[in-house]
């Protein structure tokens, strides 16, 4: 066992060098690596909130406005198809669910059964999963009651939630900011963090936006003081819209010409006079679906309206064929660029509201990394010289092993692009009093082989093999524990399990890799008849 072929000694001794490789630009400045060789790696261990500072956001999503939607979409679907069978009612969204009073009796079943085709034509992913998404049912007072399912109602929220997630992380990752945590939190919550981020106002404003964006037609012969029509709605004006003596609001049809979901791409861009614009582009159907209603509709106007509000309302000179356009108005280059990132991350399906907030100071940052580097230097030393007092020239051997697991553990952490946060520093710290016990097993059975009179080699032989069970054992049970803490903890728990995972395989590797391979190339190459551990 002492004997090691040539490509496993290659293997170990390019994994370690690989190691040391990854992790040295963890030891640079931002101005030394700029004179780094292009081919060396050049990451960095991304820092936690808690490091390097920044912000903490809880916010709760309004799961109630997407059920107020929903019910009213289902409604208006419901009402229309009782209708075309000539069917009169009256109906009235309350407690969660849709009343329908029929003006005859009679025809409740021919509506019931009118309702059942409709839902099932109009079966969302929900009905497509197996899980009922409506259900319906007739009252004693023979009022037909349409609601919600509680199962769908369930799945729904976690699929808002999700989806919220994902655009949440589209807008943050377009703010240039580095390995953001977004996560779910309990029910209808998000948990966003911001490493490295000071501008707690900007990240609420970016985040807190709905930005449901449609395009829909201009009815101009309606006055600030006239009666809107059905089919119509007053909406006002955006802050950076209005001007002395201008409306401060718009009547526009209820039909929406198209929606944020047609857009495939919105940004910063300049008109003609240098001024910021938001320009945008829409996917094949918008855009055919666009250069239809401004040909048909030159010389009206159209409003562009942003979470219910008119952002702009530009006038048709002529047909929009190129399935792209601008975004005018009074806009600084700043807000013309948070703007494009809200249309080009997408909407948020639910509004969202704060519940918690933290800042944490870069200073805070300092003061826990300098803390977290104290204690593991004082660690690693009381560690290297135990183990050089208990055994020598064997526990240099250990010593450097450690170092090496040191370098293997921030290497892996770069290239995995793993966060490490404070109780991740802690997990490290650990793993250093982890990282010898290997090698305090093996030698205590080389020393008891030696005291059993056994050779030098022999006992060599016989301890690493003896010992190989036992550390394998103690490592996959720990290793097991990390496993259960990333599953089910959340935030700190997850970054200390992170690094003790890594931890346990890299001492595994440079315990009975590493130190084995050095040992056993001294032994062969000196043959010593005593051995002093």
């Amino acid at each position: 066992m002492l004997n090691y072929p040539r490509w496993k000694k290659i293997l170990i001794i390019s994994l370690s060098l690989l190691g040391i490789l990854m992790a040295v630009p963890n030891l640079l400045t931002n101005a030394q690596l700029k004179d780094y060789p292009d081919f060396l790696p050049k990451g960095k261990v991304t820092l936690g909130l808690d490091l390097q500072g920044g912000v903490y956001l809880l916010m709760q999503a309004d799961l109630s406005e997407v059920r107020k939607e929903k019910l009213e979409s289902k409604r208006g679907d419901i009402r229309d198809a009782l209708r075309r069978q000539k069917i009169i009612l009256r109906s009235v969204i309350r407690n969660n669910s849709i009343y329908i009073n029929l003006r005859n009796k009679s025809q409740t079943a021919e509506a019931m059964k009118v309702i059942a085709g409709t839902v099932e034509k109009l079966g969302s992913s929900l009905t497509q999963r197996g899980v009922p998404d409506i259900n319906y049912k007739v009252g004693t007072d023979g009022i037909i009651v349409v609601g919600l399912t509680e199962k769908g109602l369930v799945i729904r929220s976690n699929d808002i939630i999700s989806q919220s997630i994902e655009v949440i992380r589209r807008r943050v990752d377009g703010m240039g900011t580095t390995e953001p945590n977004i996560q779910q939190q309990g029910t209808g919550r998000i948990l966003i963090q911001v490493p490295g981020f000071d501008n707690p106002q900007k990240l609420k404003d970016i985040i807190g936006k709905t930005a449901k964006l449609s395009f829909q037609l201009v009815n101009e012969s309606i006055g600030p003081n006239d009666r809107v029509p059905p089919g119509y709605a007053r909406y006002p004006m955006a802050a950076s819209e209005l001007s002395p003596g201008g409306p401060t609001s718009l009547v526009v049809s209820k039909r929406k010409i198209l929606t944020g979901e047609n857009l495939v791409d919105a940004g910063l861009s300049y008109d003609q006079d240098n001024r910021p614009v938001v320009s945008f582009r829409f996917d094949r159907v918008g855009g055919k679906k666009f250069a239809d209603v401004t040909r048909r509709n030159i010389n009206h106007r159209f409003a562009i309206i942003l979470d219910n509000e008119v952002i702009s309302a530009p006038n048709i000179q002529t047909a929009i064929l190129g399935g792209s356009g601008i975004i005018t108005g009074n806009f600084t280059v700043e807000s013309a660029g948070e703007l494009g990132l809200l249309l080009r991350a997408g909407a948020l399906p639910a509004r969202l509201t704060v519940v918690e907030e933290r800042t944490v100071g870069p200073d805070l940052g300092s003061d826990n990394i300098k803390a977290g580097k104290i204690a593991s230097i004082i660690g690693l030393l009381a560690v290297m010289g135990y183990i050089i007092l208990s055994y020598g020239a064997f526990g240099l051997v250990a010593d450097f092993a450690l170092l090496i697991n040191i370098f293997l553990i921030f290497g892996l952490l770069t290239a995995l692009g793993a966060t490490l946060t404070m109780p991740g520093v802690a997990g490290i710290v650990l793993t250093v009093g982890m990282a010898v016990d290997a090698n305090v097993l093996i030698f205590e059975r080389v020393r008891e082989e030696l005291r059993n009179g056994r050779t030098v080699l022999s006992a060599l032989d016989i301890g690493f093999e003896k010992a190989f069970g036992t550390i394998v054992d103690a490592n996959v049970t720990t290793f097991i524990a990390a496993i259960i803490l990333f599953q089910f903890g959340s935030g700190p728990i997850k970054g200390f399990a992170v690094t003790l995972a890594i931890g346990i395989a890299t001492s595994m590797f440079t315990a009975v890799g590493l130190s084995h391979l050095i040992i056993s190339t001294w032994v062969i190459k000196r043959r010593p008849t005593t051995l002093k551990i």
